[in-house]
């Protein structure tokens, strides 16, 4: 009787067993195929290629895109970083990884925007698309456009989060493009990729990429994605002198060996680019030659750029302007009695002028401005200083230049008013509601990214 029930518990079990590697199987990240690409970041020439043009799912690559997007919103003006966005039950109800939001919850469009950049919180990104065009539907047709105009040409997005849905597709070679994208084309939302914590929405969140951007030396972004069906998978830019590296794998088995293949690939990367190489940016989209309509080539009835914000207690403009020209008289005064070097500092050069095509200063003109700080209040720790960082030819290029730098030094100006102040020369754009140890820290952060940055003092 005894030998009798053995051989059937021996079946049993091998059933089972079988039953279990099935189920498991399928499922296991292993199963993800494999591709890769690295390129030399300053051409754009490919150095390796695996695979490159398969479509395979890209997880939550796909926010580098819903983050592309939404820069080029805010960079057009369509929306605000300050915009309060309202979580919807389709938000709210996305699968980990997320922040938590609720629904009815309003966040702040920048807060969204870490979130999905550092975390890659999957309900940050839809309430992104739901902010810029109203439905999730309707912003992944909007990064299916942009994704063609960026040349892109065998990527499908059906949603802003990545997660796996029937011909949400891309490849390595195009997610390597959109990487070079993000790095040229805003390089001054690019640093939130490499931040290994940060603060959204009143919360500390860690970077998914926190590994490979401590362990690999010049390591400063991009972006990770991890799904069943995706496996494990990470575009991935360093630097090393003046020689930038790109580098996409797809189907990783794990965080580890993923982050291990790309080390690799990165080296070979390193290797193979040269140390001089003339830097050939790509083009930023040109929608209207790729026979595509975004809303921000319209003509808008009504700007949605953020108007500038008042000074308190100013009663108009022109009391302004006459208040910071007395200031900034009485600085260069006291600047000139305290010995400064440079006494041929005057009122009309004051102030950075924005070279052509870009309002960004070089290091060299930064050196050659001085700061010059007043005191005329004791009381440093109240919020009534200001900031200047630059005069610009235009009103648009000064409200640009401000978006920027409130994004650039997000934790540094939290709390500040925006303000531009016209003069005869140009538009002051200017950061108000410091105190002097804030603006002091700011203008040392400004003047290290190569950005002017003059203090004015109460008054």
């Amino acid at each position: 009787m005894v030998r009798r029930h053995k051989k059937p518990a021996r079946i049993g079990l091998c059933i089972a067993a079988a039953i279990w590697m099935m189920v498991i199987v399928p499922l296991s990240a292993s199963a993800a195929p494999y591709a890769a690409m690295v390129i030399d970041a300053r051409t754009g020439k490919t150095l390796h290629s695996e695979n490159a043009n398969t479509r395979l799912h890209p997880a939550s690559l796909t926010k580098m895109m819903t983050l592309y997007v939404v820069f080029e919103a805010v960079e057009a003006g369509e929306i605000s970083l300050d915009k309060k966005v309202r979580i919807s039950r389709a938000a709210a109800s996305e699968p980990p990884s997320k922040l938590g939001f609720r629904e009815g919850q309003r966040v702040a469009l920048r807060h969204l925007i870490r979130a999905a950049a550092i975390k890659s919180a999957n309900d940050a990104a839809t309430a992104l698309g739901e902010a810029i065009e109203g439905s999730e539907a309707a912003f992944a047709r909007r990064m299916n456009r942009t994704a063609k105009a960026l040349g892109m040409t065998r990527t499908t997005f059906k949603n802003a989060h990545g997660l796996t849905e029937k011909g949400h597709l891309s490849t390595a070679r195009d997610m390597t493009i959109l990487g070079r994208h993000l790095f040229y084309d805003y390089p001054d939302y690019y640093h939130l990729f490499s931040r290994i914590t940060h603060k959204a929405a009143n919360k500390n969140v860690r970077n998914t990429n926190r590994k490979f951007l401590r362990n690999y030396k010049g390591a400063d972004g991009i972006k990770t994605g991890y799904t069943r069906a995706a496996g494990f998978n990470l575009v991935a830019s360093a630097q090393r002198n003046q020689e930038r590296v790109i580098v996409t794998v797809f189907g990783g088995k794990s965080t580890k060996t993923r982050n291990a293949q790309v080390a690799k690939l990165m080296d070979l990367g390193f290797r193979e680019a040269p140390s001089q190489a003339r830097v050939s940016k790509p083009t930023k989209p040109t929608y209207a030659q790729a026979g595509i309509t975004t809303r921000q080539h319209m003509a808008p009835k009504t700007s949605l750029r953020p108007k500038a914000r008042p000074i308190l207690g100013e009663t108009s403009e022109n009391l302004a302007n006459q208040n910071l020209q007395k200031h900034v008289k009485k600085a260069l005064e006291q600047a000139q009695n305290q010995g400064v070097k440079n006494p041929d500092v005057t009122l009309a050069g004051l102030g950075p002028k924005p070279r052509p095509g870009d309002t960004r200063q070089s290091t060299q003109n930064a050196a050659e401005i001085r700061e010059i700080v007043t005191r005329i209040s004791a009381q440093s720790g109240q919020p009534d200083w200001a900031i200047n960082i630059g005069r610009f030819a235009s009103r648009f290029a000064a409200e640009k230049m401000l978006l920027r730098t409130a994004l650039s030094e997000m934790a540094t100006l939290q709390g500040t008013q925006r303000k531009i102040i016209i003069q005869r020369s140009g538009y002051d754009a200017n950061f108000v509601g410091l105190t002097r140890e804030g603006a002091d820290l700011a203008c040392r952060k400004l003047q290290a990214r190569s950005i002017n940055c003059l203090m004015i003092g109460p008054g």
